[in-house]
């Protein structure tokens, strides 16, 4: 369930959306541009939070699977909300921490890919190659926008700049730091409205996970809501799509062992 790495695959997605967009309408302003996107990427963060539920889903109606078919006694469940509070959220942290960890050394290594693109356009044998190599990298976002001839003119225009560009620092930056964290922090935090009837009704183990199920999907429809507002689509459309999905995956999981 690991959030991709490949920046270049996530940009791919978020250009394709744009064009589907009205002309002249900008992305409106949601949770997912205003608050999270200070720290994340509105999809990075879309993704997140929907990891997060869905781990949390895994558990919660695996548990109550096994409280139906009588495998865990219903009176040996109640009295244990507070363990699978506990339990729920220091696995969904310790993946937070995981996907953070991945998520700066994502940052690097895409700075990398950046730097190793200069590196070819400035010690190219030919124009020819390193126009190439540019159109290799930028064709899949001017394509659908720009004629062959537009391309290939702004192409050269980026082989001139870069082929004189300072080759700037690769390593980490405070700013991996900071989208790391922040993936963590909302790793935690998408979790707790789920796992909170937990603690608030630790004797009924069954009622807790139940409303925290619904909480879950109560969630993922939001996000999926606000994504569709941010993307200018049907927002109910997507709202109920991401859920599904939500719902599906929870499902292939648990079938496979999960």
């Amino acid at each position: 369930m690991m959030r991709p790495l490949c920046k270049k695959g996530s940009l791919m997605f978020r250009e394709r959306h744009r064009q589907h967009r009205r002309a002249g309408s900008p992305p409106k302003e949601t949770i997912l541009s205003n608050v999270l996107g200070e720290f994340l990427d509105p999809i990075d963060a879309l993704f997140t939070i929907f990891f997060s539920i869905l781990f949390a889903l895994l558990f919660t109606l695996s548990y109550g699977i096994l409280i139906y078919h009588g495998i865990i006694s219903t009176s040996f469940a109640n009295g244990y909300g507070q363990e699978l509070f506990l339990t729920i959220m220091g696995a969904v942290a310790a993946w937070g921490i995981i996907d953070g960890v991945l998520y700066v050394l994502g940052e690097g290594l895409a700075r990398r890919e950046r730097y190793r693109l200069l590196q070819y356009v400035q010690t190219s044998e030919s124009e020819q190659d390193a126009t190439t190599a540019i159109a290799y990298e930028l064709d899949f976002i001017l394509e659908p926008i720009t004629s062959d001839a537009q391309r290939q003119a702004l192409y050269h225009d980026i082989r001139a700049y870069l082929s004189q560009a300072e080759p700037q620092a690769i390593g980490i930056k405070r700013e991996d730091l900071i989208g790391g964290v922040a993936t963590v922090l909302l790793y935690v935090a998408a979790v707790f409205p789920s796992l909170l009837p937990l603690l608030l009704i630790p004797d009924n183990t069954i009622l807790a996970i139940r409303i925290s199920n619904v909480v879950s999907f109560i969630i993922i429809f939001a996000m999926g809501y606000n994504w569709g507002l941010h993307t200018d689509m049907n927002p109910w459309k997507m709202g109920l799509l991401l859920s599904s999905v939500c719902l599906a995956m929870v499902l292939v999981a648990m079938l496979l062992g999960g």
